[in-house]
């Protein structure tokens, strides 16, 4: 045998591959029975492919980092760093994103409260700074209507000279939270919260953007948009430009919907882009009158903050504005994130960086004066949905929104606003998307009440309170899963036992009561409590069982405790109770100090192999039960 095989070594060929790291523990003594050889499995006959070669932990995680690279497509470049680039596909898709931003960046300027200028320029810096950065590859940012209310409010107390500072305060502070690593917890979300927040979203834009479809403007609220619908549809009928605007949404919508059907090439133009240019032919003819974009002067309109702005901020409540501004930006990015990742299957989101991306934003914004910054799903789905593989796209709109504001504003107040609300209202059916809702009941019928009520509650309230609930909702619902306990109680001639097995939490504390204290009124001498089919005990459950055995005892009966614990061998005859939580016991408990340790003859005697604690009374029985 050669010196290779006499070592166990084996070709490269027979190794399992992608095998995980081994930790440098030192190797334990061999049992008696184990061989003192290594089997020969070396083929007889040596390939020449069978060169043994030396695996290093970076070979074995080369196959999962590609995967993550590439989002599992297998699509790398020649330096294999990534999906390939299709840059007619970028471009295209980052015209998409720019008609859907275009709006929103100007929607969300005026529902704030500013002028629509500043909308724009947080849009180019969600563009050009925050999609440069790494973090997210098809996310996108920009202003975003989730903290509209609370801009307004905030212009309408400090000024709109005030929002750069505290924009400014917010973006340095997510800076930090991302070098701190404090990102990655908004990984833990429910996939029915992250459903339930996309509907919740789309939703209340579908609503919101009928009005300037017709021409009209919005009442408000999610739920005061749905109220005034019958009085919109009066209304429009009664216009006849509003007629002509509604009819341009509506054929928007329609081409949104329908166009990937188109033969050939051309279901390649972006329908938004095919929609745009019959809006602005049909808004050019003579007797149409329909309402289109206002852009001012780009650059009149930044407003660095001064001496006096930054003077500001010895003031309490100007603190408290850039915290609540950083947690809401912060989580409504990340959730996003969540989602997003959930609409592809590229590479995905780093949570950390992208927080930091996030603040480089938001910092820039404050710096100019403009509005503050998050992730914005719309923007983000119609990048996806456009086909979008790399940051090219995102990084495109900001700089499509610096050209087209600056360059050729006279070309954006030819488009009219009825399109743009179409392109949003279809943006919005797809993140409603009313489908999921039937499928999520036929699969989880309690993952779909936490999907609903976190879609009611964003539309009720706002995006961060309908999210927060719908992650309390999760974790509730997950606990009363987790505490799945069964208990069962049957009598015997002298003995009133209970058995109980499954998860044993505190939510389940009063079934156990009602058992422990029917076994105790059953008048038996002797209780047993069966616990070794318990899978999870928590605190509350065993204090109560203890105090319960304690009782019992304390009044003369003979209780036997048998309690969960990690399996042991059987046939070893080792203490059977945790000696720091035994000897420890304070005395008068009614508990032995003393754990008894019955030898272990057979799998059928002593408490079981998943048995920790086995408490068992020693005293004689009851002279009525003695000779039975």
């Amino acid at each position: 045998m050669s010196g290779m095989h006499a070592r166990g070594r084996v070709p490269a060929h027979a190794r399992i591959p992608d095998a995980p790291p081994v930790p440098d523990f030192p190797a334990p003594a061999a049992p008696a029975y184990a061989p003192t050889y290594a089997p020969d499995i070396t083929p007889t006959v040596a390939s020449p492919m069978d060169k043994p070669t030396r695996t290093t932990r970076a070979d074995r995680t080369t196959g999962t980092a590609k995967s993550a690279r590439t989002g599992g497509t297998g699509r790398t470049d020649k330096n294999g760093k990534g999906p390939k680039v299709d840059l007619a596909t970028e471009i295209t898709a980052s015209l998409v994103v720019f008609l859907v931003a275009l709006p929103l960046c100007i929607g969300v300027a005026v529902a704030s409260g500013v002028p629509a200028e500043l909308g724009i320029i947080s849009g180019v810096i969600g563009g050009l700074v925050v999609g440069a950065a790494r973090g997210s590859t098809l996310q996108v940012s920009g202003p975003a209507a989730g903290l509209a209310a609370l801009v307004a409010e905030t212009v309408l107390e400090y000024g709109v000279a005030m929002l750069g500072v505290i924009v400014l305060g917010s973006g340095i502070l997510q800076i930090v939270l991302g070098l701190v690593r404090l990102g990655r917890i908004f990984q833990a979300i429910s996939l029915a919260v992250v459903q339930g927040m996309l509907a919740g979203i789309g939703l209340p834009l579908m609503f919101s953007q009928l009005y300037p479809m017709s021409d009209s403007k919005a009442p408000g609220t999610p739920i005061e948009n749905m109220a005034g619908l019958p009085g919109l549809i009066a209304d429009t009928f009664a216009n006849p430009q509003a007629l002509i605007a509604a009819g341009l949404g509506v054929v928007t919508i329609v081409l949104s919907f329908l166009w990937k059907k188109m033969p050939g090439p051309v279901k390649k133009i972006p329908a938004a882009l095919v929609a745009v240019g019959i809006g602005i032919g049909v808004a050019s003819l003579p007797g149409v009158d329909v309402k289109t974009l206002q852009v001012g002067n780009l650059l009149a309109s930044v407003d660095v903050p001064g001496p006096t702005e930054f003077a500001g901020l010895a003031d309490v409540g100007i603190i408290t504005a850039i915290l609540t501004f950083t947690v809401i930006a912060s989580a409504e990015s990340l959730f996003t994130a969540a989602a997003v990742d959930r609409m592809h299957n590229g590479p995905r989101t780093r949570y950390n960086p992208e927080l930091i991306a996030q603040g480089a934003g938001n910092t820039v914004a404050g710096l100019l004066g403009a509005l503050p910054i998050t992730a914005v799903v719309a923007r983000s789905s119609a990048n996806v949905q456009a086909g979008a593989k790399t940051r090219l796209s995102r990084t495109l709109h900001g700089l499509w929104l610096l050209a087209f504001a600056l360059l050729l504003p006279q070309v954006l107040a030819l488009i009219p606003i009825a399109v743009l609300a179409g392109v949003l209202v279809h943006s919005g059916w797809k993140l409603f998307a009313p489908e999921e809702f039937p499928k999520m009941w036929r699969q989880d019928r309690g993952e779909f009440a936490v999907m609903t009520l976190t879609t009611l509650v964003i539309v009720a309230t706002a995006l961060l309170e309908g999210v927060l609930f719908g992650l309390a909702a999760g974790i509730v619902l997950a606990a009363l899963r987790m505490s799945q306990t069964v208990i069962k109680q049957h009598l015997e001639e002298d003995t009133a036992k209970v058995v109980m097995a499954g998860n044993a939490t505190f939510l389940r504390l009063p079934q156990l009561i009602e058992a422990l204290e029917a076994a105790a009124e059953a008048g038996k001498p002797r209780i047993r409590l069966d616990l070794t089919g318990v899978t999870h005990l928590d605190h509350a459950c065993r204090n109560q069982v203890e105090e319960f055995v304690a009782q019992q005892r304390g009044f003369g009966l003979r209780v036997e405790l048998l309690m969960p614990g990690p399996a042991k061998p059987v046939g070893t005859p080792a203490p059977v109770a945790d000696s720091a939580d035994e000897w420890d016991r304070p005395a008068g408990t009614g508990l032995p100090r003393r754990p008894y340790a019955p030898a272990a003859a057979g799998p059928t005697q002593g408490p079981g192999p998943t048995a920790e604690w086995f408490y068992l009374d020693t005293r004689p029985m009851p002279e009525e039960y003695a000779s039975r």
